[in-house]
Formats: C-alpha cells, structure tokens, sequence
C-alpha cells in the first residue's frame, strides 16, 4: 500500500519548484541583456530607475550614492570632515567662504545633538531672535541634526533671502528647548573685529593701550582686512595686540598662510602631504608688521584648522604666547574637488605639520598659559583679562619683542 504525502508537503514542494523555476528563468534572461560596461553602481542605479515599483529622481539617486560613499570611507577612518556637497549645498559653501551668503547671521560647530553656536553676527536674524554662543541648534523644519555633518546642518539653515525657517533650539544657560522661525537675509561675515583696550595699570588704573582684533573665519580675503585692522591700532597708539581666534573653525589654507605672514617675516608657516599629494611646505611671504610690540592668542577648543596652523607657527617661532585652552587638534586637511555633473566632493586628502614639523592631530595646539573658558553672559571674559595682564606686563619690558 502506497503511502500519499500530506497536502501541506505536496504544496510547498510545488512552492519550492515554481520558485526554482523562476531562478532557472531569469538567469538566462540576464545572460541575454547587453552588457553597457556600467559600474556595479551606475548598474544599480539603472535598474533601480528602470524596475522599481515607483519613479524615481536620477539626481537624487546619484547624491545618495556619492554621500553613501564618502560616509563610508569617513567612518572607517574616523574621519569627521569629508562630506559631499550636492549642487545646491556646494553653491552655499562658495558663498559662505567669500565672505557672504543668506542665512541667519551664525557662526558654528559640530556638536553631538546638532549644532553649537560659537558667535552671532551683530544685527543678524539670530540676534533679532535672542539666539546667543552656547546655544545649541537640534532642528531644522523639525529635523534632528544629530549625526549631520555641520556643512550639511548650516546648508539646511541657508536659503532665499525673505524666506523663513523653523529651527529648534536649546538654551546654553537654561537647557530649554523652543521653536521658533527666523526670517533669512543676507548675511555678511564680519571677519574681522576691532577695538582698542587699555592694560591694567599697576595703580589700578588704566595702563598701556593694547589693541583687539577678532578673527571670525579665514575667508578669501581675511588678510587683507586684518592686516589693515592692526595698522589702524597701531596709528591710534597701540604698544601691544591680542589676536583672539576663539571660536574660529578655521577656512582657506592660503589665507592660513598670509594671515601668519602679517607676523612672520621668513620662514616655514605650514608642511602638507598626503597619499596622493607631493609633500609641500608653505613659507611666509614677507613683509610683516614691524613693531607690532608683545603678541598673545587667545584660542579654545573651537581654534580648529586654519587658526591652529597660524597659532602653532606663531608659537613656535616665538611670536605670541598662546592663551586660552587646549585647540581642536584638526591636524588634516581637505580638497574641494568639482564634479563635472555638478556638486563637490570635499574630501580629507592630508596630514598637515606645524612650523616645526608637528603633528597636531587629535592633540591641538596646547597654550603657554592655560586660562579656563567662562561664561561670557555675565560680561566677564576670564582669557581675554589674562591676555590682557600678559601683554601690559610685557610692553617696555621684552624689547618690543612680539613672543
């Protein structure tokens, strides 16, 4: 007597055939297709174009394809500074590094819930909306920003000018969380400010005048604007100058190079190489200030980039005494490369040495004189009144040596 297998085993090796079959049917179909000579991801992205079940916007697959990529070779190398730039946001940062772009009026880091404000241009839309340094950006439109990239976070908050955008903000003092919307406008990056100061005298009153400037971000032209700022001091009298770079995330590498070279007459400023890269020193250009008197810079832990290669250089050419706290320790450095097909890939593509041969990477620059950062709410600046003591305490007494 034959024994009959159970209906559910009949059905699901009938399954198991059919979808055999349908293997054994499409294989040969592959083998019939043209071969385009595709890379295995423009593949993937035809196909995806061609069968998915939904259309489909070619330029947005290839920007997540290409910020795929770039995430990828950043987090095995822990790398935070390589990102992709599509067309839009690749506009943006153009804008942002020749000194103007719409926005709210921000200057910002890379923090872990979103974006911490390091300064907020005077008259800007964040100033009309009480935003102030230390607060913390966790939203745009009601999207987190924690994990986003800051050049990605601050592409999010630019747009037209007269639009408007939501972001969610957290209080630096309070840790309260609001909402609000902020009207965009043209913004133009003060990237340098001056004024002049007076050292404590010895009778408690004032003492020698000490001039101030503030370098926001090294933009194309910063320079130029600095080095104008610091002869204005100097005709009013100045016998001293803090140089304060707090704050300051960095920018361009040949304005790195310049703005040192306001100080340093000759010698090596800044040494790069990478994989790819033939290894090049940058030197000073020449004509440097004279008689600038002694030199402090005031730096922090958002001294990154560009501000470390010219606070290092000064240091360890005896230049300026470093005040403040331990900086970022960038210690690499990028390439903006265009794509033909529009957009950037900004890419870590270096290592960069100090004057004398340092690495900084993950170390920073670390100050002759620690000063602990404060809140500034209360008007009470803890390094820039050591900055200030240091300087005074030197005039008439180094030589006019800028160290």
């Amino acid at each position: 007597m034959s024994k009959r297998l159970p209906a559910f085993l009949i059905g699901l090796l009938a399954g198991l055939a059919v979808a055999a079959a349908l293997v054994a049917f499409v294989d040969p179909i592959n083998d019939l297709l043209p071969d385009h000579g595709e890379s295995r991801t423009d593949e993937a992205r035809r196909i995806i174009q061609d069968s998915y079940f939904r259309e489909t916007d070619d330029e947005e697959l290839q920007d997540a394809s290409i910020d795929g990529m770039v995430r990828k070779i950043s987090k095995e190398n822990d790398d935070k500074f390589s990102h992709y730039f599509n067309a839009e946001a690749y506009q943006e940062f153009q804008e942002a590094n020749s000194g103007r772009f719409s926005g709210i009026g921000l200057s910002v880091s890379e923090g872990k819930r979103g974006l911490e404000v390091v300064d907020v241009f005077p008259g800007s839309p964040a100033q009309d909306a009480d935003i102030a340094p230390g607060d913390v950006i966790v939203a745009v439109e009601g999207d987190s920003l924690r994990g986003v990239s800051a050049d990605e976070a601050s592409a999010r908050i630019k747009g037209e000018p007269g639009t408007e955008v939501e972001i969610t903000v957290v209080d630096g003092e309070t840790d309260k969380k609001r909402t609000i919307d902020v009207e965009r406008a043209e913004v133009t990056v003060p990237a340098v400010q001056s004024k002049m100061l007076r050292a404590p005298g010895d009778d408690g009153g004032d003492g020698a005048k000490i001039g101030y400037v503030h370098l926001s971000t090294f933009s194309r032209g910063a320079h130029a604007e600095l080095r104008k700022k610091i002869e204005d001091l100097q005709k009013r009298g100045a016998e001293g100058l803090i140089f304060d770079l707090r704050g300051n995330g960095g920018g361009l590498l040949e304005e790195a190079v310049l703005v040192t070279s306001i100080f340093q007459d000759e010698g090596p400023v800044v040494t790069i190489e990478g994989r790819e890269r033939d290894k090049k020193t940058f030197q000073a250009t020449g004509d440097a200030i004279d008689d600038l008197g002694p030199v402090a810079v005031l730096v922090d832990g958002n001294t990154a980039s560009a501000s470390e290669i010219t606070s290092a250089a000064l240091q360890e050419n005896d230049l300026a005494t470093i005040i403040g706290s331990t900086t970022y320790g960038k210690g690499v450095f990028q390439e903006v490369i265009e794509l033909d097909g529009g957009g950037a890939l900004d890419i870590t593509v270096g290592e960069y040495l100090t004057a004398d041969g340092s690495s900084i990477l993950g170390v920073g620059v670390i100050p002759d004189e620690k000063v602990a950062d404060k809140d500034l709410a209360d008007g009470d600046d803890t390094v820039l009144d050591a900055g200030l003591e240091n300087v005074g305490s030197r005039i008439g007494s180094d030589g006019g040596d800028g160290g």
